[in-house]
């Protein structure tokens, strides 16, 4: 097939680009070419801020797709530009999404159903806070999925949606599972917050990349959107438990009040799993409908900490007030 990636290089692309290369498939590559990626020379390259309306019409004139892949589409006004831009240009549109469309929903229960997308949704936070930024993120990717699903209903537009959690990666950019390894490494204390204990229901990149092929392989009958997450469900305190198994050593974990992390300003760098806004998925639909069958969380983690071994990244700006964690439990003792 002729595929189109807009953007998405450096983690869940990098990763999609080798599968489909793999499998035969002819690739283009949309983005701005700011950041290098490590990919295929070889492979066509449209360079364009797919934000600029008029650059995006220029990359893309005259060009027609099988399948095209968007990996940023963020806002409202994105999906409508791509919508006017493909139409009649692109056999199916395989759009990435998020599970905060669920969390700016009005008091939805966890783990979210792909039903529970419809319905009334929370007041806006107070703006330049950080929960209102996060609140935006939900609420533009809800802008875009909707606009999606009105150019399907006017006009047939082929469109799937995937939306998903955290996203566990060896080539997470923020490296923030990296920042729990190095804290375990070190044997001091990770501070978690008390309260609210929400369980965790990640999702495995190289499981990201699975459901898009699926999708690429069987057309575009799925006009719909899918919740990608893995199966097990546990809390924070587990998984810490289970990471620091997988690298042979016990963590030490220290639940503190969430109110004490945020005046020292240790939130989110001390623990971003504790992050209010991460989301819990159901994952039924996307068993039955696409075949997905996801990787244990054993094994991803050993996959990830593999990978941080044999390539150790810097340490992320997270880590960078570690000892002011540890004077933190110090000073309380």
């Amino acid at each position: 097939m002729n595929i189109l990636i807009i953007g998405g290089t450096r983690n869940i692309g990098y990763f999609l680009v080798q599968r489909l290369i793999a499998a035969g498939h002819r690739l283009t590559l949309l983005n701005r070419g700011i950041s290098k990626d490590d990919l295929p020379d070889d492979i066509p390259r449209l360079r364009c801020d797919r934000t600029d309306t008029a650059q995006l019409k220029r990359a893309l004139a005259g060009r027609n797709f099988d399948v095209v892949i968007d990996m940023v589409l963020y806002k409202g006004q994105e999906a409508e530009d791509i919508v006017q831009i493909l139409k009649g240009h692109t056999g199916h549109f395989i759009a990435m999404s998020t599970g905060q469309v669920y969390l700016v929903r009005e008091g939805l229960p966890r783990p979210f159903h792909e039903v529970d997308y419809e319905g009334a949704l929370i007041t806006m936070p107070e703006p330049n806070t950080y929960d209102y930024e996060e609140w935006l993120y939900g609420s533009e990717k809800r802008q875009a999925e909707d606009i999606l699903q009105k150019a399907y209903q006017d006009h047939q537009f082929p469109y799937t949606v995937l939306r998903f959690p955290m996203v566990n990666s060896p080539r997470d950019s923020f490296n923030r599972l990296y920042g729990y390894i190095l804290r375990i490494k070190d044997g001091g204390p990770i501070l978690i917050p008390e309260t609210p204990d929400y369980p965790l229901r990640h999702i495995y990149a190289k499981d990201v990349v699975e459901a898009i092929v699926k999708l690429v392989e069987r057309g575009s009958s799925a006009t719909r959107a899918y919740n990608i997450s893995q199966e097990e469900t546990l809390s924070l305190t587990d998984f810490l438990t289970l990471l620091g198994d997988v690298m042979g050593i016990a963590p030490q974990i220290m639940r503190v009040e969430r109110n004490l992390l945020v005046a020292n300003a240790f939130l989110p760098d001390c623990s971003p799993f504790s992050d209010l806004w991460m989301s819990e998925l159901d994952n039924t639909l996307s068993k039955q409908e696409l075949g997905m069958v996801y990787t244990p969380l054993r094994t991803y983690l050993t996959e990830i900490v593999a990978h941080y071994e044999a390539h150790p990244p810097l340490a992320p700006a997270s880590y960078k007030r570690r000892h002011s964690e540890k004077n933190l439990i110090m000073q309380r003792q």
